[in-house]
Parts: C-alpha cells; sequence; structure tokens
C-alpha cells in the first residue's frame, strides 16, 4: 500500500548535521530505494516496473541520461533512478478536485518538495484571466485557448517553446517542427542552462558537439579524471563504470571544491563483496578552488610540453591546427599563479602531471561544474587542449566525456531543439516538409527571460520541465513570467511553475516514461539517445495515470493542427496515429538516422556516428581539431566574501525534490544550508549551526538576498562555499553568464553572509 502524500509542507527550520560520509551506496542506498518506491508505489508495483528501468525490452529511466551496457543486470537502476520512476509511476493523483480545493496563491506558497509529493496531474486544466484558481477543462477548448494566442501574436517571435530533457525524440522532433512551421526558433532548452558549455566548446574544436566516448573506453582508460562533477550523486550507475575500470589497472583524479562520497569508495550494491568493503575510486583528489579548472589545465598541458617526448607529434601534425599559437600560450602559465587560482600545491599538481605522463589513454569526464562560469567554454577548450596533446581523441579508451544531466537532454538537441540551428538542418527539415523554416536565431533561457521581462514575448510553453525552478534571478524570472499573456505547461506532475503564471495559464498532463501508450495503430514506443550517443527505444508498461492523458506526440499534434489549421499540409494525424511515421520523416532529415525503424528495433538500439571517434575526421571550419589559446581566467573574490556553488543533494534530481536529506554530506531534515571552509567560517565570524542571510554581490548593484540559511562547518575548498539549488538561485543575475555560450554562471556567485 502507497503511502499518502504529506498534508502540510514539513518544518525545515533546524536541519541535522553530522559528519559527511565516505562511501557511496551499498545497503543504505537499497533500504532508502525501497522505502522510497512502497511509498509511492506500494510493494507489487515497485517489482512490477523497477525490473523493467533500462531493460532492452523497458523503459529508459526518466533521470540521468548515463548509458547502459550491452549486458544488463536484473536491476538496472541506481537509488536516484529509482527515485525518479517512484515518482512517476506513484499511485498518488492530482484531480480538478484538488485543484478546486488549492487556490494558485496557495500553492505558491508551498514548497517544491510538497507540489511534488502530491501525485499525478489526470486532467487539463486551466487559469481563467483573473481567476484564483485552475479549473477542469476539455482538451479542445485547451488547444482553441492556445490556437488564439499564438494567432493573436504581431509575430511568431513573441512566442517562447521551452524543452525539458525528458522529452523523448518523436516528441521533440514533432515539437521544432510545428514551432518552425509556426515561424519562429525561439526553442530554449535545459542544454541552455546546463552543457551548452560543452556545445560551444566542442563543435569549435573538434566539429561535433557531443563526448567521444562509449562505456567501453572508460573501461579500457588508463587515466580518467572526473572534474566537477559528483558522480555518487548526479550520476550513480557512472561509479560501475569507475569500479570497472578500476579493476583494470585505470587510475583516477578527481577534481572538486567539495570531497564526494562516491568518488571515495563506491559500496556496488549488485555485488556482496560490493556491498560489504567496497572500491576505493579516487587515486588523487585535487580540491580545487571554484573555477581554477582552466589554470590548472593550463599549467598541465605547459608541463606535458617541456616533458620532451611526451606529445603526440604524428597527431598534431596531421590532425590538428593552432598548436604553435597554443604552445606559446601554454608556455606563459605561471606556477604562483596556477597554485593561486586553484589553491592546490606544487606537489599535488606534480603528483597529478605524473600520472598523465604514465598513461597512454586518458579520459576527462566533467559535468556543471566546468559548464557554469564565465569562462566556462575556455575551460572546455583547455580540457580539449590536454587531450589533444597526447592524441586522446579517436581512439579506444580516450577522450571527452561531458556528462548530461537528464535522459534525453542530447536526444532533443540531436532533434533540433536549438535556438541557433545549422542551415543545413532547416534545409532538409523544409526540403521534407515543404514549409520555409525562419533562419534568424532565437531566443535562449537567458534572452527568453530577458524578453518576456521586456515585453518581447507573450506566450511561454513549456514541454516539461519545471522553468522558473531551474533557471537564474528567481525574482526577476517570476516577474517575467508573471507579465506573459498564456502560460502552458505540459507536465505530469506538479512544480514551482505551474504557481507563477501569466495573465491565463493551461496544464497540459501528459504520459510519463513508465505509462503504456496506445495509439489508433496499436501500441507505440519512443526513442531516446543517451550521453554517450546509443538510440534506443523506451516502453512503459503502467496503465496511464488516468484516462485524460495525451502523450506528448499526440498534444504537439493537435496543438499544430488547432494552431495551423487547414493551411498546414505536415499529416500531423499521421504523426499522432503511428510513431513510426515520425521516424520515418526523422531518417531523412537527421543525418545518422537512416533506416531508423529497422535500426532501433534491435535489441540495444544503435550508436549514431561521431567523425573524431569513429575516423579522427573533425568537422570544424578548418577541417582539423582545434588548439585554442584564450587567456586564463579565475574568480576574484573580495575580501570577506566567499565564492558560492549551487549544487544538488542528494534527495533531489534537478529541481525534483525526493526528500529533505543529504545523505552523503550528512545533512538530514532540511535543505536551507550553506557549506562553509571551518578556516573561512572562523574568518568570517561564523559558527557552526548559526543562521545567516546569503546575499549576492554583483556588478549591477542589485541586492539578491536568501534568508535563512543554517551554516555548516564543511571540508570544502578554501574560499568557497556551496548551498542547495532551487533555494540560491535567487542569487544568481540573469546577467551574469558564460561567455559565447549564455549559459547561467550558477557556480561562481560572490556571497557575503549577513546575520539572519
Amino acid at each position: 500500500m502507497a503511502a499518502k502524500p504529506p498534508a502540510g509542507d514539513p518544518v525545515q527550520d533546524a536541519p541535522q548535521v553530522a559528519p559527511p560520509q565516505h562511501a557511496a551506496a551499498g545497503l543504505p542506498a537499497i533500504g532508502h530505494t525501497l522505502r522510497i518506491a512502497q511509498q509511492q508505489m506500494g510493494l507489487a508495483r515497485t517489482a512490477r516496473t523497477l525490473l523493467k528501468v533500462n531493460q532492452k525490452n523497458g523503459f529508459d529511466c526518466p533521470g540521468c541520461a548515463w548509458p547502459e551496457g550491452d549486458e544488463r543486470h536484473t536491476a538496472e537502476f541506481c537509488e536516484n533512478g529509482a527515485k525518479a520512476v517512484a515518482e512517476e509511476a506513484t499511485l498518488r493523483r492530482v484531480t480538478p478536485e484538488f485543484f478546486a480545493a488549492h487556490p494558485v496563491a496557495e500553492l505558491a506558497e508551498r514548497s517544491g518538495y510538497w507540489l511534488g509529493q502530491q501525485g499525478r496531474i489526470t486532467e487539463p486544466v486551466y487559469l481563467p484571466p483573473g481567476g484564483d484558481r485552475y479549473e477542469a477543462v476539455s482538451w479542445e477548448r485547451a488547444f482553441a485557448i492556445i490556437a488564439e494566442e499564438l494567432r493573436g501574436l504581431a509575430s511568431p517571435d513573441e512566442a517562447v517553446f521551452y524543452t525539458s530533457g525528458r522529452t523523448s525524440n518523436e516528441a521533440a522532433f514533432l515539437f521544432q517542427l510545428f514551432v518552425r512551421e509556426y515561424g519562429t526558433n525561439n526553442l530554449p532548452d535545459c542544454s541552455n542552462m546546463c552543457h551548452e558549455s560543452s556545445g560551444s566548446a566542442l563543435n569549435e574544436t573538434i566539429g561535433i558537439g557531443k563526448g567521444s566516448v562509449s562505456l567501453e573506453d572508460l573501461h579500457q582508460a588508463d587515466l580518467i579524471i572526473v572534474a566537477g562533477q559528483n558522480p555518487g550523486t548526479n550520476h550513480p550507475r557512472m561509479l560501475s563504470a569507475l569500479e570497472r575500470a578500476k579493476s583494470s589497472g585505470a587510475k583516477i583524479i578527481s577534481v572538486n571544491p567539495l570531497p564526494e562520497a562516491g568518488m571515495e569508495r563506491f559500496k556496488n550494491p549488485q555485488t556482496p563483496l560490493g556491498i560489504l568493503k567496497g572500491t576505493a575510486l579516487n587515486d588523487l583528489f585535487l580540491q580545487i578552488r571554484i573555477g581554477g579548472d582552466q589554470a590548472l589545465f593550463r599549467l598541465l598541458n605547459k608541463l606535458v610540453i617541456e616533458a620532451g617526448g611526451a606529445t603526440d607529434e604524428a597527431f598534431i601534425r596531421e590532425h590538428t591546427h593552432g598548436y604553435e599559437e597554443f604552445a606559446a600560450a601554454a608556455g606563459q602559465s605561471d606556477w604562483d599563479e596556477t597554485l593561486a587560482a586553484t589553491g592546490l600545491t606544487r606537489p599535488e599538481i606534480e603528483r597529478a602531471l605524473a600520472m598523465v605522463l604514465a598513461s597512454e589513454r586518458t579520459v576527462v569526464c566533467w559535468a556543471m561544474g566546468l559548464t557554469q562560469h564565465k569562462h566556462s567554454v575556455a575551460t572546455i577548450r583547455e580540457v580539449v587542449n590536454f587531450l589533444l596533446l597526447r592524441g586522446n581523441i579517436g581512439r579506444p579508451g580516450a577522450g571527452v566525456c561531458p556528462v548530461r544531466g537528464h535522459s534525453n537532454v542530447q536526444g532533443d538537441r540531436t532533434m533540433g531543439i536549438f535556438e541557433r540551428p545549422a542551415p543545413a538542418f532547416l534545409d532538409a527539415l523544409d526540403r521534407e516538409f515543404a514549409i520555409t523554416s525562419p533562419r534568424t536565431h532565437g531566443f535562449d533561457v537567458v534572452r527568453s527571460i530577458q524578453a518576456l521581462r521586456d515585453g518581447e514575448a507573450k506566450v511561454f510553453f513549456a514541454m516539461g520541465g519545471n522553468f522558473v525552478g531551474a533557471t537564474p534571478d528567481t525574482e526577476v524570472t517570476e516577474a517575467a513570467v508573471r507579465r506573459a499573456s498564456l502560460t502552458v505547461h505540459v507536465s505530469t506532475k506538479l512544480n514551482r511553475s505551474h504557481a507563477v503564471t501569466g495573465r491565463r495559464a493551461l496544464i497540459l498532463p501528459t504520459l510519463g516514461r513508465t505509462d503504456k501508450d496506445t495509439q489508433a495503430s496499436g501500441k507505440q514506443f519512443v526513442t531516446v539517445e543517451d550521453s554517450m550517443g546509443m538510440v534506443h527505444s523506451s516502453r512503459g508498461n503502467l496503465a496511464p495515470a488516468g484516462p485524460h492523458l495525451l502523450s506528448e506526440p499526440a498534444i504537439v499534434a493537435r496543438m499544430a493542427r488547432a494552431v495551423l489549421g487547414e493551411a498546414s499540409k505536415t499529416p500531423w494525424e499521421e504523426f499522432e496515429r503511428d510513431y513510426s511515421a515520425i521516424r520515418d520523416r526523422i531518417s531523412r532529415v537527421v543525418p545518422g538516422f537512416e533506416d531508423f525503424n529497422a535500426r532501433v528495433a534491435r535489441p540495444g538500439g544503435f550508436r549514431l556516428p561521431h567523425a573524431p571517434r569513429d575516423e579522427r575526421r573533425f568537422p570544424t571550419a578548418t577541417g582539423k581539431a582545434n588548439f585554442t589559446a584564450a587567456p586564463v581566467e579565475y574568480p576574484r573574490v573580495p575580501a570577506g566574501r566567499l565564492l558560492l556553488q549551487t549544487l544538488r543533494s542528494h534527495d533531489q534530481y534537478n529541481t525534483t525534490i525526493y526528500g529533505l536529506d543529504d545523505r552523503y554530506r550528512g545533512i538530514t531534515g532540511g535543505r536551507r544550508v550553506v557549506m562553509v571552509n571551518p578556516e573561512d567560517a572562523a574568518e568570517l565570524g561564523l559558527a557552526d549551526g548559526a543562521y545567516t542571510d546569503l546575499v549576492g554581490e554583483w556588478k549591477d548593484g542589485v541586492e539578491r538576498r536568501a534568508p535563512g540559511f543554517r551554516v555548516v562547518h564543511y571540508p570544502t575548498a578554501r574560499g568557497c562555499a556551496a548551498a542547495y539549488y532551487p533555494e540560491t538561485n535567487v542569487l544568481v543575475p540573469l546577467d551574469s553568464t558564460a561567455d559565447t555560450s549564455n549559459t547561467p554562471a550558477s557556480k561562481s556567485v560572490v556571497v557575503r553572509f549577513e546575520p539572519a
């Protein structure tokens, strides 16, 4: 029997703090997984559902994008994946009666945790102009409202169409097709807030904005560097790959401002020995200051060049461009400046260099710790320089590994969800559908918020996600969204965005990954692309949460018919009826998807082509892999201030809050905590257990305040602090973004502390 949702928000005034843990997974992870699953699904449904997660004949986990190997465990999921599945497959329901009992103003006062715990939304609901609560609405009326608003705009560019990374390939392809046939490229997505910096750097340097490695490459690597990433919480199944690499002799360097339990020791719950003892993963932990990664890699590059015979001269000569300019810039790297930028010691960096020089095959993995700074693109370019020096792209056991967060965020981009599409993609789309796509670039996430704020955009449509919970500068963002004439969210569950509405608002409930999808032609499946370019099918096995749900492809197809009318010659009804028809069109538009239906029918799916990996061909402007020579940057912090990074707790996935604990960091019963190095705390007069307001400092002089945070003395890097998002998104200025990618700089927030 599943538990009922909480009636009220839990009190978070006094979070409890214990010492951080030094191992991840094991028996505690199994116990926590089963407890959460039972609370949401009950025992029988738990067994029926979890045994289908990430199986070849099952459904893709709605959590992270970490790939599966060809051989699968019976339990092919991690603790956080099980939480994601349990929340989607929950027996709890949000009905029209719920909305009648809870005005929007009340929902706006609730925490994200409470909203998410209420369950699956069962019917479309509408907030009319001047109304104080959502009310049930028919699908026909909902689409008519959307059509009325979109047709009434002065320009299609006054509408914004956001996509979450959970959206399937089929839905994403239809969504971008509809938006471009409607007449705009305003297609921001969650990648704008995470790995846009990776794509920007990789496209310029190697010619494709995706990672170049497979699971097999990780298993074969001599050295794996994990920089700015916490796999134990954010991608737990990655720990299994690291464990296997260790068993084959690989060395692992972790580069992070915080020690993370998963990188210290992994207690693999799949084996008795793993549960009892586990495997130490880190061979070297470099506790770097926030934002010091570019300086570190630049110095390592200088030292590799100076080592003599350590560079792959044949690879550099045949496959790269710009080496001389880069080598000259690297030669200017300074030990003193690097030590100041990184907070590391000379012996630590020399030990890392020795491990680099001993490795014939090196992989560098990274996530948000590298991508959410002003100089993120330059940092990732420097990582590419590091790999190019020794020929570590385009051979087994080596390469770039940006670890994607959401389960199909990479696939959505492949399907055309991008505000700056390539002309070749638009040309192919236009030929296939006899339309004329707009060529003017659209709004990314930050520009969308600015457009809503400034009245340039009037309609906001979200295909999944929690836009106002995920975006920076919370007060600015919420005020901007409230200026819209219409906000629409395609959702499975409640979140903060449903309580921050335009003049009128719609919530359109959709099928989840765990749900059976039956259309007029019969049972359907969708496809996703994982973080390493594998495309495979996903089939839900549960009855939908209610009879009034529509799938995402069906919602897009019906909306398109309502908005575009008879003028559209696109066969929207056929696409809703049979998803294989969508895949046939994808196969003729998107390179690498030829014969899509036949190839994805094979168990495990297929791998997309990757020219640098597959043939050491680099489709850049120079036709080669490009060395770059950007000036070294790192944050400078005034005296009396610290540099704050926003991060997840172990009980959350992106903005979805599963609970109020962060087990590995020793924090329970609350989320409003700020982790500060004890020495910094002593200098600032911050006692452990004291309460403080976090006040952001930015060049615009605007006060941004996050009140009432408990100080936790924690072994962070000196000069650095950490706190959870979305609670601290209010501190991230909208205009504080990465150069080139425009990604919010959520890992580089200068803060001062004031008594609460």
